[in-house]
C-alpha cells in the first residue's frame, strides 16, 4: 500500500461519523476515475448539508497513476467527508474478456465479503452504489438497508441501460452484427448499433452478461440519483419516469437528477504551466484537447493530431500521453510519460511555440476549462468533461474514444446541439486525418456555425447554474433526498420527475 492508499485507510470513519451524529449514508463508487470523481462530489454535496458520509474506495485493477493523490488530496480538502479502504482482494484472477468493464465487474464481486462486513459494522442509513458495483444490492437487502444507484452519466444514456434487456429479448442479434442498424430507444435519438458501447458489442462476452444484469437491477433499486439536470435532457427524463424504458413489469425506480456535479476545484497538484501561459492568451482563442484519465491515441493518430493543429493556425492546448501498449502484461500497468520527441513531427514544438503548448499526460481540466482564454474543447465525450465544458460554457467537438462516448457522441450532437463530431473515428481503420482535425478546429474556433454553438453551450451553462441555486430545480431534488434521509424515510423518497411523468 503506497502513502496515499495508507492516508485514506488511516480516514476510515466510525459509525457515528463527524456532522449530524445520525447514522452514515455509504457511497460506493466503481474504481475508474470518472464514477469516483462523481461520486466524490455526490459526497461533498450530502456533507455540506449536514450527513455523515462514507465513501468505501475498492482496489482499481487498472492504474491510471492519479487515484492515490486525488483520493489523498480529497481527504485533506474536504473534513466532512470520510473514506474507507476495503482490503485488497489477493489472488484476483484476469477475467477472459477484453474488456475493462469485465475485470471491474469481477474486482466489486469477489469485495462483497468485506463490503459485507464493514456495512454491517457502519450500519448505515443508505447504501449509494455505482452502476458497476450493483451486486452490493444483495448484501444491502440483507442487511436492510435501502440502496440507490448513482448514475455518473446522463439520463440518455441511463434511458437506455434501462432498456437493454427489452432490446436483449427482441433479437438474438449482438450489436456487433447488427453494424449500421438504428437502435431505438424510448426518448432518445436513434443510433447506429456500431455507437453502442464496446462492452456489450458481443453477446457471448461476460462483460455483456455484468451489464445486462446490472439493467435489471437498476429497477430493484430504491431510487436513481443522475448526474444531470432536468433542463438538460427534458425528453429523456420524462420518458423514464414515465415508465417507458424499464422492461415491462418491471418498475422504474424514482429518479433524482441533482447535476451538474463537477469537481468543485483540482486537488491534484500541478499544472500550473498551462494556466500561466493561458494567462497570456487572448479571451477565447485557444482550443483545448484532453481525452479522459484512460484515454490514448496511437503514434499514428497522435501524429495525425498534431499535423491538423499546426495547419488549423489556431492557438491550442493539447495534452499528450503515450500510446497504448500491445504488451498484455501492461494492460492494467501506469503508463509511461510519453516521448514528445518520438511521438510529434519534426520540429513541431519549435514552428508552434508561439501558439501552442503541449503538455505531458495530465493537466488540471476543471481550471483550463474555465479559463477565459478557452474557446473550445476537443473531448472524448466522458460525462464528466461533457459537464465542466457545459459548466464553463465551452462549446465542444466530439471525439469518442470507449465506454458510453459513443453514444454521449450522439445525443450532445442530435438531441442537445451542443456538440459536433470530428469524422473518422468510427471508420475501419479509426483514424482521424489531419485535414480534419485541422478544418473542424478552424469551424469550431472561426466560424458562424461555431458561434452559433457557443451561443448554445452559454445557454446550457445558465441553466446549469440556475439548477443548482436555492430554490433550482436539482438543489430542490437533492434537498428533499436529504430530508427524507434524515428523517428515516429513505425507502420512501419520491423522485421529482414523477411531477412530470
Amino acid at each position: 500500500m503506497d502513502a496515499a492508499a495508507g492516508a485514506i485507510q488511516s480516514c476510515a470513519v466510525a459509525a457515528t461519523a463527524a456532522g449530524t451524529g445520525t447514522r452514515p449514508v455509504v457511497l460506493y463508487p466503481s474504481p475508474g476515475m470518472g464514477h469516483l470523481v462523481s461520486m466524490i462530489e455526490l459526497g461533498t454535496a450530502l456533507g455540506a448539508r449536514g450527513l455523515a458520509v462514507t465513501i468505501v474506495v475498492v482496489e482499481s485493477p487498472y492504474n491510471t497513476g492519479a487515484t492515490g493523490p486525488f483520493l489523498a488530496g480529497v481527504s485533506a480538502a474536504n473534513p466532512s467527508v470520510s473514506f474507507h479502504r476495503l482490503p485488497k482482494v489477493d489472488g484476483l484472477q484476469l477475467v477472459a474478456s477484453r474488456h475493462l468493464a469485465a475485470q471491474t465487474f469481477e474486482v466489486i464481486r469477489v469485495s462483497n465479503p468485506h463490503l459485507r462486513e464493514f456495512l454491517a459494522a457502519a450500519s448505515p442509513a443508505v447504501l449509494v452504489v455505482d452502476f458497476f458495483c450493483s451486486i452490493a444490492l444483495d448484501v444491502a437487502e440483507e442487511l436492510g438497508v435501502p440502496a440507490y444507484f448513482f448514475f455518473a452519466s446522463g439520463a440518455e444514456v441511463l434511458a437506455f441501460f434501462l432498456h437493454l434487456p427489452v432490446l436483449h429479448a427482441r433479437t438474438t442479434a449482438s450489436f456487433r452484427d447488427m453494424g449500421e442498424e438504428l437502435v431505438r430507444v424510448p426518448g432518445i435519438p436513434p443510433f447506429p448499433a456500431t455507437h453502442a458501447l464496446m462492452p456489450i458489442m458481443d453477446r457471448d462476452d461476460v462483460a455483456y452478461d455484468g451489464f445486462l444484469k446490472v439493467c435489471t437491477d437498476l429497477c430493484r433499486s430504491q431510487g436513481i440519483i443522475v448526474n444531470t439536470f432536468r433542463s438538460l435532457e427534458p425528453r429523456a427524463v420524462e420518458t423514464i419516469a414515465a415508465g417507458h424504458c424499464a422492461p415491462p413489469g418491471l418498475p422504474t425506480p424514482p429518479v433524482h437528477c441533482i447535476g451538474p456535479l463537477i469537481k468543485s476545484h483540482e486537488v491534484a497538484t500541478g499544472g500550473e504551466e498551462c494556466l500561466s501561459w493561458l494567462d497570456t492568451q487572448p479571451r477565447g482563442s485557444v482550443v483545448f484537447l484532453c481525452f479522459g484519465s484512460i484515454g490514448r491515441f496511437s503514434a499514428e493518430q497522435t501524429m495525425e493530431v498534431a499535423a491538423g493543429l499546426e495547419a488549423s493556425g489556431q492557438r491550442f492546448l493539447w495534452v499528450v500521453r503515450a500510446p497504448p501498449s500491445d504488451d498484455p502484461a501492461k494492460k492494467f500497468a501506469k503508463p509511461p510519460e510519453p516521448d514528445l520527441d518520438a511521438l510529434l513531427p519534426e520540429g513541431f514544438l519549435d514552428r508552434t511555440k508561439d501558439r501552442g503548448l503541449v503538455v505531458k499526460s495530465w493537466a488540471p481540466q476543471r481550471d483550463v476549462l474555465a479559463h477565459e482564454a478557452v474557446g473550445g474543447f476537443v473531448t472524448h465525450c466522458g460525462w464528466n468533461s461533457v459537464l465542466e465544458a457545459v459548466m464553463a460554457g465551452v462549446p465542444m467537438l466530439a471525439w469518442p474514444l470507449h465506454a458510453e462516448q459513443w453514444m454521449n457522441r450522439v445525443f450532445l450532437e442530435k438531441e442537445l446541439q451542443l456538440a459536433v463530431a470530428v469524422e473518422g473515428y468510427d471508420d475501419e481503420e479509426g483514424v482521424v486525418a489531419a485535414e480534419e482535425v485541422a478544418g473542424k478546429v478552424r469551424w469550431l474556433m472561426d466560424s458562424d456555425g461555431g458561434r452559433a454553438l457557443r451561443e448554445r453551450t452559454l445557454a446550457a451553462m445558465r441553466r446549469a447554474k440556475e439548477a443548482l441555486l436555492e430554490g433550482g430545480e436539482s438543489e430542490v431534488t437533492l434537498t428533499r433526498l436529504v430530508d427524507a434521509w434524515r428523517t428515516g424515510g429513505a425507502g420512501d423518497v419520491v423522485g421529482v420527475t414523477s411531477d412530470v411523468a
